[in-house]
């Protein structure tokens, strides 16, 4: 049964303003500490791809917060909600502390997708209940 649907436009610009104003503070606050590494790994080789990173996560982030219906506030966190992928490129969303254990004891079960483009970046999520 479907528990909740999220979706989110995030406008790169708008990160990338935010990264030239705030650094890797902004980046540290809204990614998890793999994210991050990926984030500066990526962003070495060539910059506008660490921006584009930063802006699908905080998208996917945002549609993921909107699909379990608690937006960003507790236990919802930036940082307790990652997206990862499998080997295949998916994106999976991989939860951390109170997040995750509220997840789990709703018994739900997330499937995301992040795309961008020019100058944006687009995230759809569904929350299923399994139990």
């Amino acid at each position: 049964m479907i528990y909740g649907i999220g979706t989110d436009l995030c406008d790169v610009r708008r990160i990338r303003a935010s990264l030239e104003k705030h650094g890797d503070r902004f980046a540290q606050k809204v990614l998890s500490d793999a994210e991050f590494a990926t984030y500066k790994a990526r962003g070495a080789r060539w910059p506008e791809r660490g921006v584009r990173y930063v802006a699908t996560r905080f998208s996917a982030k945002e549609a993921f917060s909107k699909a379990i219906g608690l937006g960003m506030r507790m236990p919802m966190t930036w940082r307790s909600c990652e997206i990862g992928k499998l080997p295949s490129g998916q994106p999976v969303i991989i939860l951390h502390g109170a997040l995750k254990t509220w997840f789990e004891s709703q018994h739900l079960k997330a499937h995301i997708s992040v795309t961008d483009e020019a100058d944006y970046a687009g995230s759809y999520c569904v929350v299923e209940r399994t139990a």
